[in-house]
């Protein structure tokens, strides 16, 4: 593997870090303070700093040391992570990734936006007060820190004649909030970092604090190599350390602390033996902890007051310096462990046991891809051989014809397991929304709150990289559009802070995603007026007021009164019925006046497979999905009732369904058939209501492979997609919300036309 391959799965990995980031800083948006959440975000950044460092991504490192110094200071319950403090981190989230994506694709990104947000991460990591000028340069006087309490200045432990400072932690003062290691083996543990891995963002105390929440451990820091002050180098690297740990984590959990430091170090692990002989034992001398230091920053050690020996004293000092940061890192994730309650503790090895027992590997989806071609021509391979064995076989009871069955219920297994490879959670998708969020809402000067629910909803990755663009127009919508300015809001009698809620969920085979905001809803009166503007309808359309709702999505309308960098130019919400539809998918609105809007899009699952009836519509063979029929029924002449002129309906079950001719519909006919002579299909379509589709025949029920009809020829209105059934021939896939929409006065040529214009 070269390196390229390598720096591709960092970048792979800082996806998923981000991913977590995101999420945890949510989660303390909503006042989750769980210390496991805070640590889950702060390893997230450290892991990309790691990684960036090793790469030599110097942008991406130094800013990922400034969001992690001020993360540690939430660790270490020096700054309480508030409203404040949380947007701050999410708009520091949001840079990160952007310096990732920077640093993986090329490009830059703004450096003033970056240095103000640096400044800001300072200030909150040195206690001073935010204001919205933080990130400017102080003109007045800086603003006050927090109170800090000062450590207290050890004295210097003597050194043997090695050079070794020995520095024992003991655990013993914290023995109820400490996971019991009675089992547990001993590792000895020599660690040597190079100049390099200060240069890359890394730091020693750091990662022995990591490494102190794996176990118990001791700690001897060598100090023979430190030159006297005059030949320093303050970019050299002059300790090591000499650790003895006690862990049930084995070896594979002491090297994934140094994962990302292990390239500039010297790291020597080995197993302790069960009795260290006399001679060999270390000297530990303890140095008890006060927790009143650990109100102070690990960063800042105690300084000595100068003597006449300068080079001596600066030894000195430097000997304490680091006993006190090495202890002082060490203190603080020990208090980490006593403050976590025992639940969540149980939560942690919960959590451990579960993300050993589901391993996961990465594989190229290209080859997941060409998987899945591979099962589908196999289906239809299965399809006409099963075929052609049934028209040779009049029995229908050979044991060709009962292997076949067997073979067609191991495709569909088959079938089963490869999709569920391609299946996701929506969750990626929703997250990146709350940044879109966060950016608008500021632009604007709106208080926008962003709710998810379903976010572990799986669909086909298909279907999920194709939604990130509806969605992304659909919020920022919601956002300019929808919600209220905060002053209107509180003059409506509403929470200035406006809700958008965003939901997935799964419904007969489909998923559904509701975009929900409790904003003004939509003035009809004004869309109705821009529409006649815009030459959209006539002055005199009748139209009611879901067909009013449904012009937003005509190309080019939009009820903005001047362009801006958010809305204005008339593209948007018809590109995003557009994306809906090429999913295969279909977009309905409700909106109350005074109380909001809701969006609300309906999706296969999957853009490979679908189960379907294939039917007979005057000589033409199509397949209707079968999770949109209700029922199939024959009808009988009394129970058809004509209705209008040219409108009939069908009675059942004492209420009465507008009877559909798919084939007059599709114009496979010029007449009218009768519903007598054929079968009805009653149908649910999303927006819809119940039809009953009248076809002339119904062939039997299969699994078909979904071709694309638009990508190979063109856009057919009322045809969702095409497949290849076992004969070898090609059939119309029916696209069931189309043909309904059809039957309610939406003619099918005016959407093909205006599907061509757009």
């Amino acid at each position: 593997m070269d390196m390229n391959e390598i720096k591709e799965i960092f970048f792979q990995e800082c996806e998923e870090q981000l991913a977590e980031l995101e999420s945890g800083l949510l989660k303390l948006n909503d006042g989750d303070r769980d210390p496991e959440t805070v640590n889950a975000v702060f390893r997230a950044v450290h892991s990309i700093k790691g990684g960036a460092g090793a790469f030599g991504l110097d942008e991406l490192v130094a800013f990922a040391h400034v969001f992690e110094t001020t993360l540690d200071c939430v660790r270490s319950n020096k700054l309480d992570p508030n409203q404040d403090v949380l947007k701050v981190m999410l708009k520091s989230a949001d840079v990160l990734a952007d310096l990732t994506n920077a640093s993986r694709d090329g490009g830059s990104v703004d450096e003033s936006r970056t240095r103000g947000l640096v400044k800001e991460l300072e200030a909150l990591a040195n206690g001073e007060t935010i204001t919205p000028s933080a990130a400017e340069p102080a003109a007045s006087k800086p603003a006050a820190k927090a109170a800090v309490v000062p450590p207290p200045t050890p004295a210097p432990a003597p050194t043997d004649d090695s050079g070794f400072q020995p520095i024992a932690f003991s655990f013993g003062d914290f023995e109820d909030a400490a996971i019991p290691l009675m089992e547990a083996p001993t590792f000895n543990i020599t660690f040597k970092p190079s100049a390099a891995l200060y240069s890359k963002g890394n730091e020693s105390a750091l990662l022995l604090r990591d490494l102190a929440r794996i176990g118990e451990m001791s700690v001897n820091c060598d100090m023979s190599t430190l030159p006297s002050l005059d030949e320093m180098n303050p970019e050299g690297a002059y300790f090591f350390w000499k650790i003895a740990i006690k862990t049930d984590k084995g070896e594979e959990g002491i090297r994934s602390v140094f994962e990302f430091a292990e390239w500039d170090c010297e790291l020597d692990i080995v197993m302790a033996e069960d009795e260290t002989p006399a001679d060999e034992e270390l000297p530990m001398i303890p140095v008890p902890f006060d927790l009143s230091a650990l109100e102070d920053d690990v960063h800042e050690p105690a300084v000595q007051p100068a003597t006449i020996d300068e080079p001596v004293v600066a030894k000195a000092v430097a000997t304490a310096s680091a006993a006190t940061e090495v202890t002082q890192a060490v203190a603080a994730a020990v208090e980490k462990r006593e403050a976590a309650s025992p639940a969540a503790a149980a939560n942690a090895a919960n959590a451990a046991n579960n993300a050993s027992a589901g391993q996961t590997i990465r594989v190229d989806l290209d080859r997941v891809d060409r998987l899945i071609n591979l099962v589908g021509e196999l289906v239809i391979n299965q399809a006409m051989l099963s075929q052609s064995v049934i028209e040779n076989d009049t029995t229908g009871t050979s044991a060709v014809n009962m292997g076949l069955e067997e073979l067609q219920q191991l495709t569909r297994e088959i079938q089963d397991s490869v999709m569920a490879i391609r299946a996701q959670p929506v969750k990626p998708v929703f997250q990146r929304m709350s940044r879109i969020v966060r950016e608008v809402a500021d632009m604007i000067g709106k208080q926008i709150r962003l709710i998810t629910e379903g976010e572990n909803t799986e669909v086909d990755k298909t279907v999920i990289d194709k939604l990130a663009e509806p969605l992304t127009h659909m919020i920022r919508n919601a956002v300019d559009h929808g919600i209220e300015t905060p002053e209107k809001r509180e003059a409506a009698g509403k929470n200035p802070e406006g809700t958008v809620k965003l939901t997935a969920k799964h419904r007969s085979g489909r998923i559904l995603i509701e975009l929900q905001d409790d904003g003004a809803g939509i003035n009809r009166e004004r869309v109705r007026q821009k529409a006649i503007d815009n030459d959209l309808i006539s002055a005199d359309a009748n139209l009611t007021d879901e067909e009013i709702d449904n012009l937003i999505f005509a190309p080019g309308f939009s009820t903005a009164d001047k362009i801006s960098d958010i809305s204005g130019r008339g593209v948007g919400m018809d590109v995003v019925k557009r994306s809906i539809q090429a999913l295969g998918g279909r977009i309905s609105i409700s909106s109350r006046p005074g109380l909001g809007s809701t969006f609300t899009m309906s999706l296969p699952l999957t853009l490979a497979v679908l189960d379907g009836m294939v039917v007979t519509v005057a000589g033409q063979t199509l397949v209707v999905p079968l999770t949109a029929i209700v029922e199939t029924l024959q009808p009988e002449a009394q129970n058809i009732h004509s209705f209008g002129s040219n409108q009939r309906l069908i009675s059942i079950r004492n209420s009465f369904c507008p009877l559909v001719d798919v084939g007059r519909i599709l114009n496979f006919r010029a007449t009218q058939a009768n519903p007598v002579d054929g079968v009805a299909l009653l149908v649910e379509s999303e927006g819809g209501g119940q039809r009953a589709l009248m076809v002339d025949a119904i062939q039997g029920q299969r699994q078909v492979v979904i071709k694309s009809l638009e990508a190979n020829y063109t856009h057919v209105p009322g045809i969702a997609a095409a497949t290849i059934l076992g004969d070898g021939r090609v059939a119309l896939i029916l696209d069931v919300d189309a043909v309904v929409g059809a039957s309610r006065g939406q003619s099918l040529k005016q959407e093909m036309s205006l599907a061509a214009t757009g």
